[in-house]
């Protein structure tokens, strides 16, 4: 999980290059992911990324074209809070792969 923080005036370019980059993640078989944007702050996402497994992660991140959106970022978001690993809890949510 990681919060963004949009530059000013380049949302519509973010969102874009954001698009671009799930469908890639998931035409690869990398991940699934999932952007929210905060209601009360519009300049601020929230990006959830499902890896989809370990070595699709670790696949991901020797992948140029992976790394060329990642070098891409800081030209329209600041990239504010990261969580690498965080821990499941608890879901109401069913997953896809429980269906």
């Amino acid at each position: 999980m990681a919060v963004l923080e949009c530059h000013p005036d380049k949302q519509e370019e973010l969102l874009s290059m954001l698009r671009e980059f799930y469908t890639l993640m998931q035409q690869k078989g990398y991940s699934r992911d999932l952007l929210y944007n905060d209601a009360k702050e519009t300049s601020r996402f929230v990006h959830l990324r499902i890896w989809n497994s370990d070595e699709a992660r670790s696949l991901a991140q020797q992948d140029p074209d992976v790394h060329r959106y990642w070098m891409q970022l800081p030209e329209v978001c600041t990239i504010t809070t990261i969580y690498e690993d965080l821990v499941p809890v608890f879901s109401s949510y069913k997953l896809i792969s429980e269906i």
